[in-house]
C-alpha cells in the first residue's frame, strides 16, 4: 500500500485588513463587548462595562456572546457590532 502525504497548509491567500482609527474618546460612544462564551468572562465584561460607563462616559454597550467559542462569531452578531464604535472581544476561562 503507498503512502499517501498531505499537504496540510492553506491555498488561499489571507486578506489583509488595517486597523481602525484610534478614537480621541469614548465620550459618548457606543461600545461592543463579544463574550466567547467561556467561563468567568461575563463577570470580567461585567466590569469592564462598569469602567467604561463610569469612568470614560460611553453611552451605550452592546453585549453578544458567540454560541461556540471555537467558532467566529455569527454574521448577525458581526453586523451588530459593526455599527459599534468601538468593540472589545473578550476571552475567559
Amino acid at each position: 500500500m503507498p503512502l499517501i502525504v498531505l499537504d496540510p497548509t492553506s491555498e488561499s491567500v489571507p486578506s489583509t485588513a488595517r486597523m481602525a482609527p484610534a478614537l480621541r474618546s469614548l465620550e459618548g460612544a457606543t461600545v461592543g463587548l463579544l463574550d466567547n462564551g467561556k467561563a468567568n468572562v461575563t463577570p470580567f465584561l461585567d466590569h469592564v462595562e462598569m469602567v467604561l460607563r463610569t469612568a470614560h462616559g460611553v453611552r451605550d454597550v452592546v453585549r453578544r456572546r458567540k454560541a461556540n467559542m471555537s467558532a467566529p462569531a455569527a454574521p448577525e452578531q458581526l453586523s451588530e457590532l459593526v455599527a459599534c464604535d468601538a468593540v472589545v472581544s473578550a476571552v475567559g476561562d
